[in-house]
């Protein structure tokens, strides 16, 4: 790989750190599909490798990407997000006391609530965002891993980062932050003092819906990073080869795809932020956010391409806007390069707190202003 030192993230992630193949000269890589290697006439491994389950090539690149782009010590892919999230969570023991914030991606909450209890982990949930409950909350000498995600899906409450860093590691436990949405385009929360950092990389990371994936970043590599690691392994929560492969091609245009994305969010916000059948807009860009004034610091080059709107009455009434949109595709997930809009509280389990009339936004690449009057004509249906 080239010297990449001087080169801006967009850059690296554009040329996948510049790698070419050595054998053929490919500025693309080759798909290494296979699931075990020979050994040498030595009988020894090959680079000290023998078997795809933490030792493929497949995975080198992307994740050696991944951590460039986010300033982390190392990378590593997970067969989903959400493998990916709970892993930290796995590399503590039974009694061990964990914080999480009450908004977040709810099957993170779920894992927490119906597995991780269960196995033994003290589990506290703090209003998302309040640094007093988290401050108030921890438990020197016993906290071991305080979570954040930012901005949380989906009301996009920002957290302070650094402040929660500081919070958590004055009482000896790790920080964690989940930046599926922020992406490193927007926010490297190591550099904010984060110890962990994971994605679901199925999202923003890839950008085209066909990947199931997740990722974790770690500042050190370190005892408790070697723990991740061999859950990993243990659990066989790897990707595949060819996942893994799309995945790397899909980080190339990151930079592209989320600030358009990115761009036409704020847009969007700024343009339904007093709209008669809009009860409010929930977007970190919009200066009445809560969380506007952190999110400006400590994001950059946008605010992300997620939002919400409230609608002016029921859930039958957020559904009925779903519905009527021609772009809007009404599907779950985000980070695609088309846009989706969902009525969270269907797709929610009970209990999540997500306002009925909420309709979650994610936002493509496509022209800024068809998007505009797809949502515009959509919502005139109220009006009717």
């Amino acid at each position: 790989m080239t010297d990449s030192k001087d080169q801006h993230p967009a850059t690296l992630a554009a040329r996948a750190l510049g790698e070419v193949d050595e054998v053929t000269g490919a500025v693309i890589p080759p798909i290494h599909m296979a699931t075990t290697l020979q050994r040498d006439e030595n009988y020894e491994k090959r680079g000290g490798r023998q078997y795809i389950r933490d030792e493929g090539h497949a995975f080198d690149q992307p994740e050696a990407l991944l951590a460039a782009l986010e300033g982390g010590a190392d990378a590593m892919l997970f067969s989903a997000g959400i493998a990916a999230c709970t892993a930290a969570f796995q590399a503590l023991a039974p009694g061990d006391h964990v914080i999480a914030p009450d908004v977040m991606y709810h099957g993170v909450a779920r894992w927490l609530e119906e597995v991780g209890r269960h196995w033994g982990l003290e589990v506290d949930f703090i209003p998302a965002g309040d640094l007093k409950s988290m401050k108030a909350a921890v438990r020197p000498g016993h906290t071991r891993l305080v979570w954040i995600e930012t901005p949380a899906n989906p009301t996009w409450t920002v957290t302070d980062i650094t402040a929660a860093a500081d919070i958590a590691h004055e009482a000896g436990a790790l920080l964690g932050v989940d930046s599926t949405v922020a992406t490193p385009v927007h926010t490297t929360p190591i550099a904010l003092g984060a110890d962990i950092v994971a994605h679901s990389a199925t999202k923003y990371l890839n950008g085209h819906s066909d990947v199931l994936a997740g990722a974790v970043v770690t500042a050190r590599d370190d005892e408790f990073w070697q723990r991740i690691r061999r859950h990993r392994y243990l659990n066989g929560l790897l990707p595949g080869a060819f996942e893994a492969w799309l995945l790397l091609r899909g980080m190339r245009t990151l930079f592209v795809r989320v600030r358009q994305a990115s761009g036409s969010a704020l847009a969007v916000a700024e343009h339904f932020a007093d709209h008669p059948c809009i009860e409010r807009v929930l977007y970190p860009g919009l200066p009445d956010h809560p969380g506007h004034e952190i999110a400006s610091r400590q994001m950059r080059d946008g605010f992300g391409a997620m939002l919400s709107m409230c609608i002016r009455g029921g859930a039958a009434d957020a559904i009925r806007v779903a519905k009527a949109c021609n772009i809007f595709l009404p599907a779950t997930s985000l980070g695609g390069v088309e846009s989706l809009i969902e009525h969270r509280h269907t797709s929610e389990p009970p209990g999540t707190g997500t306002p009925e009339n909420l309709l979650r936004l994610s936002i493509g690449i496509e022209q800024t202003a068809d998007l505009i009057a797809d949502l515009e004509q959509a919502l005139g249906g109220l009006e009717d």
